[in-house]
């Protein structure tokens, strides 16, 4: 899809900015409003925040609309998505077992669960305000006078390829894919920086130098934010020891080998980037430690030293990988330099045992509590 293309995501950065700005200010106005009624707690569960401000993002640089979920996360769009993302039950996870044990997902989707129905609505939801949003675009840019807008669907549109019904199935994976595991990222960003705060304080000496302030209404270029190489070091630390997806199934198309093993054709099997990410074979002896600094130095600024670019799996590789990857990387680069920027953050609970929840995305269970404190200067 060339709408995910660089050329096209450079322009985005102002929306990945403005919408990170607008998350920290409401956190600070959250934070400033429990003081004045004389509550000091600072506490705030990143996974709120991070879910509703990424949705806004996909929203703006996805279709030209803003679904406003930072300001109103009680709305349909947000609360279909809810229903979505969470955890499934015991029963659900037992039933996925079996269904890869014998080689078929499929049916588990057929079953009459209340989750199965809660989705199947839920998705609904999502369908329809992704064809109004389609068709409002269709319309505007239909008048000549009309600018042509640098969302998603607007480049689509433009390139004449999609008929209504496809660019709709296009919206949901982008809408679904570009949202949750973008938020759940950002939550993992949040927690390996309270658990190293040198890498923290660091982080944001590089953000605090080079990006302009969060009250700067000048908008923000990619250069700008790509030309940080300890912030881009960071993201990709984090989506290389912390994968929000880290599993997914493949189905062979032919008969082949995978590390000396024979695969015939139609096997189902499962691919791990939560494994392959943490490899000490492909990653050193320090694979199991988060650590930015492989990320720094001539030649490893994408590859982190492994002795493969197929080291890194978090977006997969092939036909099949994951075509938002630029726009993910970007978007989570905004989101954590404005976080880190004016804030610094801790563990509320920090000798707590890291429990994980599992749902289309694996992430901590608590949604991170972290105790945020505003910081002056910038």
């Amino acid at each position: 899809m060339p709408a995910f293309a660089y050329r096209h995501i450079k322009n985005l950065y102002p929306v990945f900015w403005s919408k990170s700005v607008e998350m920290v200010k409401m956190i600070e106005e959250d934070l400033k409003s429990r003081k004045a009624n004389g509550n000091n707690d600072n506490t705030v569960q990143i996974s709120n925040w991070a879910s509703r401000a990424t949705l806004d993002i996909i929203g703006v640089a996805g279709m030209d609309h803003d679904f406003d979920s930072l300001r109103d996360p009680e709305n349909t769009l947000n609360q279909s998505y809810r229903k979505i993302m969470s955890s499934p039950p015991l029963i659900m996870k037992i039933l996925f077992v079996i269904g890869m044990m014998f080689g078929n997902l499929t049916w588990i989707h057929s079953l009459p669960t209340k989750r199965n129905k809660d989705i199947k609505q839920s998705g609904e939801v999502i369908r329809n305000v992704a064809r109004q949003m389609i068709r409002q675009k269709k319309a505007k840019m239909e008048d000549p006078k009309a600018e042509t807008g640098i969302d998603i669907i607007s480049v689509a549109l433009s390139s004449g390829t999609f008929d209504e019904e496809n660019l709709v199935d296009q919206s949901m994976t982008f809408l679904g894919a570009g949202h949750e595991t973008t938020a759940t990222a950002l939550q993992w960003a949040v927690y390996a920086l309270c658990k190293n705060p040198n890498v923290q304080t660091r982080l944001r000496e590089e953000i605090r130098a080079n990006l302009p302030s969060l009250d700067d209404p000048n908008p923000i270029s990619a250069a700008a934010v790509d030309n940080l190489p300890y912030l881009n070091a960071v993201c990709n630390e984090v989506l290389r020891f912390h994968p929000s997806v880290p599993m997914t199934i493949r189905k062979a198309v032919r008969d082949t080998t995978l590390a000396d093993k024979y695969i015939p054709k139609d096997t189902t099997f499962t691919i791990s980037p939560q494994i392959l990410n943490r490899l000490e074979e492909l990653w050193g002896p320090d694979a199991n430690e988060f650590n930015p600094d492989r990320f720094m130095g001539p030649g490893k600024a994408n590859t982190g030293g492994a002795v493969s670019n197929y080291a890194f799996l978090t977006f997969l590789h092939g036909p099949r990988s994951c075509i938002g990857q630029g726009f993910a990387k970007s978007e989570l680069a905004c989101l954590i330099a404005a976080t880190v920027g004016r804030f610094h953050m801790e563990f509320k609970f920090p000798d707590a045992k890291l429990e994980i929840r599992e749902g289309a995305t694996v992430s901590p269970k608590d949604g991170v509590l972290a105790l945020l404190t505003p910081l002056e200067g910038w």
